[in-house]
């Protein structure tokens, strides 16, 4: 047995002991939350003009739609389709033979009306080649291996890639397309990625691939979205904080770099989720706002991201659109009530993303027969595994 819960378990009662203590400050912090949001409601327009001048430290939402009204749940269309996908993936593994890395990919496509229909498709590939494994400066000079924040961007693309290609296949009624997770690629966020990665990703990877959906919304009523499962996004939150803040514009480094007691404060922690917990009923979302990421300002183009937030029975959820979805009314109606009622048909989650999960999720037996493949076929040429690697594969007494 390699853990001792006898050790732990004295940690465990101080945690909970320190997280009791803090939850009278937490509803403290929510109530000021609360407060400071009816206070700006009827006038949001002004804050949201002070959250555009604001240079913070931190994310805030852009203000479009709102500050905290809700928004009835519309109608479902008569009949209707929904796809969902997602995806897994085998990493490269340097104690392995050969350089290599798999992405599973699962699809959902569901009918809904007169004559309903379900399919269910997976797709497996293999990166090999060198320009599978690198992402390269166009000068030659300098190249990203593919792994962790970038392999896991790289597979998100083949989600949405294979999404795309399933829209063509689709008939005029309406669709709503459903991924899992953010549309920000937040791993590809932050002056640890190179600017290069993020154009072979992001400028010539995702923005054709949105330009084809988004052609194809003009043709019939199709709506992008993503679902957040349990949310920990403060976004909203800290625009509350900018009305909070006496300077006017808001400026952190410039007042209050080193200032422990800033009047801010009174709301940190709170997050975007427990605040519309108390605003909204089950089957209603918040006002659209817009998500202010450098990495989607700089890099999305037309296809900037916006957000709701969506009450369901069981959870808060957040829900990504972009920017061609959010500006046309009937989209955005569209994606509320499809993603609402996938939630209830799945029991608190979507089921189309539930069904895609299914089929693109890979086992550890699958990883090892996959491995135990690849040794197989390639064998016969010149290789080296680790010794690490052998001695996991071997059985000791």
């Amino acid at each position: 047995m390699g853990l001792d819960l006898g050790q732990v378990v004295p940690q465990i009662e101080e945690m909970a002991s320190r997280l009791k203590d803090g939850w009278k400050e937490a509803e403290a912090r929510l109530a000021l939350a609360l407060k400071t949001l009816q206070r700006h409601q009827g006038a949001w327009q002004g804050l949201g003009e002070k959250c555009q001048s604001a240079r913070t430290t931190w994310l805030v939402a852009g203000l479009v739609e709102g500050l905290g009204e809700p928004h009835p749940l519309p109608p479902l269309p008569p009949q209707f389709s929904v796809l969902g996908v997602d995806g897994s993936q085998i990493a490269l593994d340097r104690h392995m033979p050969v350089r290599c890395y798999l992405i599973n990919g699962g699809l959902a496509r569901l009918h809904y009306g007169r004559e309903p229909s379900a399919g269910l498709v997976r797709r497996a590939r293999l990166f090999s080649r060198e320009e599978d494994l690198v992402v390269s400066d166009p000068s030659g000079l300098r190249a990203e291996p593919v792994e962790g924040a970038l392999l896991a961007a790289r597979r998100w693309l083949e989600e949405v890639a294979f999404l795309g290609e399933a829209l063509n296949e689709e008939g005029p009624f309406p669709v709503l397309a459903l991924l899992d997770g953010s549309l920000v690629l937040w791993g590809l966020a932050g002056q640890a990625c190179p600017d290069f990665v993020r154009q072979a990703l992001l400028d010539r990877g995702l923005v054709p691939i949105l330009d084809g959906m988004e052609a194809m919304a003009r043709k019939g009523p199709l709506a992008l979205a993503s679902y957040i499962s349990l949310p920990r996004s403060t976004d909203v939150v800290n625009a509350l904080r900018v009305a909070l803040c006496p300077y006017e514009p808001p400026d952190c480094d410039r007042h209050c770099r080193g200032k422990k007691d800033r009047e801010c404060n009174g709301v940190t922690g709170v997050e975007d989720r427990a605040l519309f917990t108390l605003l909204l009923k089950v089957g209603e979302r918040s006002p659209l706002f817009l998500t202010r990421s450098s990495v989607v300002e700089e890099h999305y183009g037309r296809h900037q991201v916006f957000f709701f937030y969506l009450k369901g029975d069981e959870e808060m959820a957040r829900v990504e659109v972009p920017s061609w979805v959010a500006q046309r009314k009937e989209l955005v109606d569209l994606a509320h009530a499809l993603v609402f009622d996938q939630v209830k048909r799945g029991g608190g989650y979507p089921v189309a993303l539930a069904e895609a999960h299914e089929q693109a999720v890979v086992s550890a037996q699958d990883r090892e027969a996959f491995w135990s493949l690849v040794g197989e076929v390639v064998g016969y040429l010149p290789s080296a595994t680790s010794q690490k690697s052998q001695s996991k594969r071997t059985r000791w007494v």
